[in-house]
């Protein structure tokens, strides 16, 4: 099969579809793979460690979309890209389609076989593709948050630490999930003072298990989330519900009660935040002021370390790009029921529930629309 990586073209987009030690991996299977050039120089890789993996580079992405049998991106495809698409191609990336009618109905247009990642499932019952770039944004989320802590940057001038003698920073997590598990990774390392809240008591016995007595778990109520947040030096929120709107768990009232200086981190931005005080931001500007607290709220906060969030996504996405290039996407589909679910769009047909529900499209199950 011929595999297409374009450059990444949405604003402030660094990231690649497929790194160089990927691309040696499926010309290893017997495929060939066609890069854009450029396209990994926002990770630091050039043309050349493409070609020296194998790959064969392409001038344009119109060169790319033309000639793959296959296009693996990161992010959701731009207008100009979904207009390049042609019936029966395989695009595997992000799509998010519930939220973006156009680009849902350039999809349907274009009789492409779109998978998504953050719709293939796991044994477990996770979202094995999702997963990496939440690990990625609950470790930045201390991180950032750190930083804003600073007086140069408006906070409080606490060093997230402390130092013997001082006290640290209390750092209040919502949310026990991948990103909650990864911001406590970090905070713990820092030495702070962490609190982490979540609703689900196994979730609160797992952490328990896995930090001891290096973070306070707490049973997530109105009542605990106000009496912590009003506590908290930094509060990190990450509840995300697949799919839906996150909860707004930190009304405006609450954030009131905070300290003058303190930070909030709402890693639940892109699907709407969980704290009522939250809009969108970007890495350009990543902070604004709500009643004396900063609020850090960058949208795609992975894009801020996209080295890191390339390697980290393609190890979790260059086993189902083997596949689909070694069996072809029918085969792969039918053989996998995890995989499955990834397919969103099928040759004009909607084939994602929550999709076809949240934009009026008729709905088709993957296995109908294959015919298996």
């Amino acid at each position: 099969m011929l595999i297409g990586v374009p450059k990444e073209i949405k604003n402030h987009e660094y990231r690649v579809g497929l790194v160089p030690s990927s691309v040696r991996e499926v010309v290893a299977h017997g495929h060939q793979v066609l890069v854009e050039t450029d396209a990994g120089i926002g990770i630091g890789e050039t043309d050349s460690s493409y070609e020296a993996a194998g790959a064969t580079i392409a001038a344009s992405a119109k060169e790319v979309f033309e000639k793959a049998e296959m296009i693996v991106k990161v992010k959701e495809p731009q207008a100009v890209e979904r207009a390049m698409l042609r019936p029966g191609q395989i695009l595997f990336t992000y799509l998010h389609l519930a939220p973006d009618p156009e680009q849902t109905k350039d999809l349907v247009k274009s009789g492409a076989v779109c998978i998504a990642y953050e719709t293939v499932t796991s044994p477990s019952g996770g979202l094995p593709l999702l997963a990496p770039m939440s690990e990625v944004a609950g470790r930045m989320a201390v991180q950032a948050g750190a930083h804003c802590l600073e007086k140069a940057h408006g906070g409080l001038g606490m060093l997230l630490g402390g130092v013997p003698g001082v006290d640290p920073a209390k750092v209040v997590i919502l949310g026990g999930g991948v990103v909650g598990r990864h911001a406590a990774y970090m905070a713990v390392g820092l030495g702070a003072d962490v609190w982490v809240l979540d609703r689900n008591v196994d979730v609160l016995k797992q952490l328990w298990v896995q930090f001891g007595r290096s973070i306070n778990t707490v049973y997530s109520t109105r009542d605990a989330v106000e009496r912590h947040v009003r506590m908290a030096d930094l509060v990190v929120g990450g509840v995300l519900i697949p799919g839906a709107a996150a909860p707004k768990l930190v009304s405006a009232e609450m954030v009131k009660t905070m300290k003058p200086g303190s930070v909030v981190v709402d890693v639940a931005i892109d699907q709407g935040g969980c704290f009522e005080t939250s809009r969108a931001t970007t890495h350009a500007d990543p902070t604004y002021v709500v009643d004396e607290v900063i609020h850090y709220c960058v949208a795609n906060m992975p894009g801020g370390v996209p080295r890191t969030s390339t390697f980290a996504l393609n190890n979790a996405t260059l086993p189902y790009v083997l596949t689909l290039a070694d069996k072809g996407y029918r085969q792969a589909l039918s053989d996998d029921p995890h995989l499955l679910p990834g397919l969103n769009v099928y040759r004009g047909e909607v084939t994602c529930e929550e999709v076809a529900d949240s934009l009026g499209y008729k709905y088709k199950s993957p296995a109908d629309a294959l015919g298996i």
